[in-house]
Order: C-alpha cells, then structure tokens, then sequence
C-alpha cells in the first residue's frame, strides 16, 4: 500500500492523536484524554476518531500529497466491522479533484487482492471481483434501483420522505429526522447490494449527509463524497474537500446541537482547524478502514481476526 503512494510522490505523515476535538460529526464518539501538567492544571483533549483535521492544518502549509496509516479511536463500536481502535488510511490530494480518488482505491484493492492472492473478496456470502472495474453509482440511482424510492422530491420534505419510506418498508418514528430516515433506507435497503461481483463507487451524497464536503457545482444541493462498497462492506468514504471556514462551522455547530439532542454530550470545535481552512487550498481526500480490507484480502469473517492486539477491554477477566 506504501508504494502505491510513494511511487506517486506522496509523504509520509504521523500527526498527534490528542487533539482539541475529536470530530465533529453527529453520531463519531470519541474517547476523553485526561492529564496533569507539573503546576497541578487539569487538561482534557480527544483521542481522535480520524487526522483528518490534523492533516487538512498540513494541506494549509503548504503540503500538496499526505497519507498515513493512523491509529484512530471510536466509542461505541464494537462489532464484526467494528473495532473501539483500529487503523486507518487517509490520503490528499491537493488540487485534485476527488475522482482521482477513485481511480486510487480502485488500484488498491487490486494490490490487496493480489497481497491476499485472492481474485475475489468473500464475506457473509457475498463476492466481489476485485479486478473487475468499480461501477459508479448516484445516490438517487441508488434510492431508485435499490429501494424503489425517488430521492430528489423528497430531499427537501421529511414528511414525504417518512412517507415514502414508510411505503418501501422502512419504519420512522415521529422524532425521526431526514438524515435518520435517509441512515436507515441507506443501511437496510442499499448497503447489503453495493460492492456485489465488482465493487461500488456509491456517489453524490445529499449535502447535509457530507459535513466536510463540497457542494457538486452542476448541483449544490448534492455533494462531492463518495464512499466504497465491497461485498456490501463500506471500506472507504471520500471528499472533494470543503474549504469555505464559516460554512464549516455552520455545519460543525449544527451537528453538535444534534449531538447533544440525541447523547446528551458535544465536542469543541477546532478553532485553529478552522482558521487554517480558510487557507487550505483546494483539495480532495479519503480515509480507508485499512483492517476491514486486511480482513476481507485475509479470507476473515471478523475485523477482529486481523489485529494483533484486539481490544478486549469490558470482555473482562
């Protein structure tokens, strides 16, 4: 996986994992670090649940190509796709547009198949060509073919949405919000098709599910993020990256009032991120969940089958 980006002269970073905010996205939980300095002071930081923003204030000096496989902590998760901690690998690409992205995961799963000497990924029953090219899929193409429901007419009007999810088998509760109801359509209707024989570019995500991302300029009311599937496994999710700082925090702001509707708790923002977006040149940039494709070149059914050291904290003694 290096020297796919080594040979396309990429850096190599490693950026703190204590940060100020851990993410500011609605459902990431994130593990408090606690300290004491020498005069006694009290301090709590985040262990981070991505470097995305650590990585985005080196875009911002002056940094064109980054990667790096970072160790990233996420509470509530726990499952066999998910680890409290596991690793993962995020790449930018500054003054690139977030296709080049694709054409980047596209080669890695090739590498990792031939690593894993597997021509196809197997999991729960599901196989997927790994060699085979990616298909490109629109979330309203998606909403369509998957789940017989028309997403545009409903992406301003969460009681239509409600409605018609209602009529395609999807349960909502009256305190359902249009992102809850679009989670679960996505979740119960879409992801168990995508990456099926080949694997899934899933594109074009309505503008209020891709809080770090830009609008599509042929449509605002669309984002550049895609995220993909493979054997209805996400492995990736990227950007082309949002570098408007007062629109960020806008978004920021929102998500954590979410936060703390729905857990009771909301995490700073990252003032000193923010005012490096705003000298952050375009760019896109993605992160992969490097175990859950370890897992699937590996032949596993558990991402915990390919961490040395699994975290087993609470499994107790």
């Amino acid at each position: 996986m290096r020297a796919h980006f080594t040979r396309d002269e990429f850096l190599e970073v490693d950026t703190g994992i204590v940060q100020v905010s851990p993410g500011n996205e609605t459902h990431l939980h994130a593990f408090e670090a606690r300290w004491v300095d020498a005069a006694g002071e009290a301090s709590r930081g985040y262990l981070h649940t991505s470097p995305e923003f650590a990585m985005k204030k080196l875009l911002a000096a002056g940094e064109s190509r980054i990667f790096q496989f970072a160790p990233v902590f996420r509470a509530r998760e726990a499952s066999r796709l998910h680890a409290p901690e596991f690793v993962m690998l995020e790449w930018y690409r500054s003054g690139e547009n977030y296709e080049t992205l694709m054409a980047d995961c596209t080669a890695m799963l090739k590498r990792a198949g031939e690593i894993g000497g597997r021509r196809e990924f197997h999991f729960r029953g599901r196989v997927c060509d790994v060699r085979s090219e990616p298909e490109r899929l629109s979330l309203v193409e998606a909403f369509e073919r998957h789940a017989g429901l028309a997403l545009e007419p409903c992406l301003e009007d969460r009681d239509r949405f409600a409605a018609e999810a209602n009529r395609v088998g999807i349960r909502t509760a009256s305190d359902d919000t249009w992102g809850d109801i679009f989670s679960r359509v996505l979740l119960e209707k879409i992801e168990p098709h995508l990456g099926m024989d080949r694997a899934t570019f899933l594109d074009r995500y309505p503008i209020s599910e891709a809080a770090l991302a830009r609008p599509c300029p042929d449509d605002p009311r669309f984002a550049e993020r895609f995220e993909l599937y493979v054997c209805g496994v996400e492995l990736a999710n990227a950007f082309g990256e949002l570098t408007d700082a007062a629109e960020q925090r806008r978004r920021f702001e929102a998500d954590m009032s979410e936060k703390l509707r729905l857990y009771g708790e909301r995490y700073p923002v990252d003032d000193d991120f923010l005012a490096a977006l705003a000298h952050m040149p375009p760019a896109s940039g993605a992160a992969l969940g490097f175990d859950r494709l370890a897992m699937l070149a590996a032949g596993a059914e558990d991402v915990q089958h390919v961490i040395f050291t699994p975290f087993t904290i609470g499994e107790g003694a």
